[in-house]
Order: C-alpha cells, then sequence, then structure tokens
C-alpha cells in the first residue's frame, strides 16, 4: 500500500468563485490587482496566479523581487507591481519586465539613474503615499520635492498612485480610514497637477473593497479574500486551500503516554491514536498538540494528543473508525483556518503562508 504525502489543496472553484465575488462589487471599468505575494500567501505563487489569469486579473503584486521574476520564467505576461523591492534591483526589474512601486525620492532618483544609463524613457512607476499606516511612502511634507522632480523626468512614466489602509477591516477606526481615503485623494491631486497624463488611483484592500466599495477608484488590491478571508463576515467567500495529510499508523494504548516529553496522556483506557504525517517543519504549530486543536478524520473532529513533532503528529481517534492511509484534514472547510488562528491568537496570513514549500500544491476541481 502506497500511503500519499501530506497536501496544500487548492480548489480552482472556490479560487474562482472567491474572484468573481470581489469582482461582483466593482464597476465594469475597474481593474483587479490579485496579491500573489509571499508564494500566493502560502497557496503556491505559479499555481495560483494561473487560477488568477483564468480569473481575469489586470495586474499582479508581489513583495519582492525574485517573486516576480519567477512569475516571469513562469510565462506570466500580466503586469506586475513589484510593492517592495530594493533600489539596487533596478537593473533586474527593468530585465524582466517588473513595475517598481517607488516610496521614497531616493528610489525615484536611483531609478532614474538607471534607465538614464540603459537609454530607456517612459518606464511604468507606482508611486507610493503613505497616509497614515507610517510603512513606506511619500508623506504629505514629501510631496512638492517629488512634483519638481516628476515635471522633468522623461525616463519614467507614473501608472498608478497607491496607498494602504492600516484598519479597514475594523469598524471603530472607521473615521481613520475615511481620513486616509481623504488625504490620498488629496496628494493624488497635488501630483496630477504637473503630470500631462492620468495615473490609475488604488488605496482598497480586499476589507476595503467589502467595506468602502464606494472609493474603489481606478484599481483595488485584493489580497486575502480571494484566499476565502472575508473582513466584513461574508459567508459567501469559500476557502480556497485545504491542508491534507495521510493517517500512517494506528496504535492502542492502554498505558504509558505518547509523544515527546511524555506530554500526551490519555483521559481514557483504552486509547486509539492516530499518527499523521505532517508537523511543525510543514507549518504546524505546536501551540496546536496537547488537545488545544481537532482535526477532521472521516467526519469527525479528533483532538492532538501530545506534542507535534517535526514530521509527524498525534490524534486522539478513540471511537473514530479509520484506517492507515485515511486522509486527515487539518483545515479547510472544518475546521477552517480561521478556527486554527484563533486558538494560536493570530491572523490566517501567519498560518497561510507558513506552510512550507516542501507540501506540494495541488489544484483540484
Amino acid at each position: 500500500m502506497t500511503i500519499p504525502q501530506a497536501e496544500l489543496e487548492i480548489s480552482r472553484s472556490a479560487a474562482l468563485h472567491n474572484f468573481n465575488y470581489f469582482k461582483s462589487l466593482l464597476n465594469p471599468g475597474t481593474k483587479v490587482l490579485v496579491l500573489v505575494k509571499s508564494n500566493s500567501y502560502g497557496h503556491g505563487g505559479v499555481e495560483f496566479a494561473r487560477l488568477m489569469v483564468e480569473a481575469g486579473a489586470d495586474y499582479f503584486g508581489v513583495a519582492t523581487l525574485d517573486e516576480g521574476i519567477n512569475l516571469r520564467k513562469a510565462g506570466f505576461t500580466t503586469p506586475i507591481l513589484t510593492l517592495s523591492a530594493g533600489a539596487d534591483c533596478f537593473s533586474d526589474i527593468i530585465q524582466y519586465d517588473l513595475e517598481p512601486g517607488i516610496p521614497t525620492i531616493e528610489y525615484l532618483k536611483k531609478l532614474t539613474i538607471t534607465l538614464k544609463t540603459l537609454g530607456i524613457q517612459r518606464y511604468p512607476i507606482h508611486i507610493k503615499l503613505d497616509t497614515g499606516m507610517h510603512r513606506l511612502g511619500f508623506e504629505k511634507k514629501d510631496i512638492a520635492e517629488l512634483m519638481e522632480f516628476l515635471k522633468d523626468c522623461p525616463e519614467v512614466e507614473v501608472k498608478s498612485y497607491y496607498s494602504h489602509l492600516a484598519a479597514s477591516d475594523e469598524p471603530q477606526h472607521d473615521e481613520f480610514t475615511l481620513g486616509q481615503i481623504s488625504l490620498f485623494t488629496e496628494l493624488c491631486d497635488m501630483i496630477q497637477s504637473v503630470l500631462p497624463y492620468r495615473p490609475m488611483r488604488h488605496i482598497l484592500n480586499s476589507a476595503g473593497i467589502e467595506r468602502f466599495t464606494q472609493y474603489q477608484m481606478d484599481m483595488v488590491r485584493l489580497g486575502v479574500g480571494v484566499y476565502g478571508i472575508s473582513a466584513a463576515g461574508c459567508t459567501e467567500l469559500k476557502p480556497a486551500a485545504s491542508l491534507k495529510c495521510p493517517i500512517l499508523q494506528i496504535k492502542t494504548i492502554t498505558e504509558g503516554t505518547v509523544g515527546y516529553g511524555r506530554k500526551g496522556i490519555p483521559t481514557h483506557t483504552p486509547t486509539t491514536t492516530a499518527t499523521i504525517r505532517i508537523g511543525y517543519g510543514d507549518g504546524i504549530s505546536r501551540h496546536l498538540g496537547g488537545g488545544k486543536a481537532s482535526f477532521m478524520v472521516n467526519g469527525h473532529m479528533a483532538p492532538t494528543i501530545g506534542n507535534i513533532c517535526m514530521d509527524m503528529c498525534m490524534l486522539d481517534i478513540t471511537g473514530i473508525k479509520a484506517e492507515v492511509g485515511d486522509i486527515v484534514t487539518v483545515f479547510g472547510t472544518q475546521p477552517t483556518v480561521c478556527d486554527l488562528a484563533r486558538i494560536l491568537d493570530t491572523i490566517p496570513y501567519e498560518i497561510f503562508t507558513g506552510i512550507d514549500r516542501r507540501l506540494q500544491r495541488v489544484i483540484v476541481k
């Protein structure tokens, strides 16, 4: 008997459904940039990006140079905004036809020097504005210098202005969010006054699309929403990923303990355990051990028992009919990644991006 490996199943139908749900909230002319950074939030950078091309994504967003290059080498021709590539990467950015986000005048000046050396004009860039996130971007005090530089800079063409909402998913901060949007519009208008063309504007993230749809402007940036996570309690979204692994062995224990440190203490006799092929080396937090989390085994929730190991963990499946090779769902429809995030006092993003690359990403129907 060949026992399958652990793998992250990516549902094509769920991914397309989620994209189309967000698209349905938008005006017909509004473009959609899909964020496929950090290996498509752990869902498989290239694999998930292919689904988004099928869905109709207008842009991709990545964080690093390597992420953009990987997409280009895989044959993608969709425009790619690199959100935080360093100023020392401009030659490679140009070579692979990537569009850099520009957060400071120093970045812009260094890019211009590179473009002049290569004899390139009207290279596409995106101006990052800081409207209150205080992470990256031009602040209001920097705009005058930016305007002066752009007035005589034939080497670049501004494709868009963009900013990031700090708390669009939290209603108690809605006044702050609206202030960010207002400031963004003001700064865009200032820069626009020195440009003979009109770049796109985008500030809405997934939560913003759901909660502040009226400010969709020319483009929106769809991130965690397309992977099935809603900031507004939307029940229409579907989990795009299900983490599954097989049972390696089943034991009946009448005495003793389970796992490292003898932390797994059975609460009944006999206890039936299943050792499954997944552990913290795959991105399963050790804090889910000791019965804190339960995974789905043949339609029943089975709690962990003992410590999570590097490549395996154990479940208490007493009373559950199961065999070696049966598939266990770590997260998907039940339990959801949000269920695990609550146990860990974290956010789904961290769990998604923590799934190790050694697990194969498999597209399923």
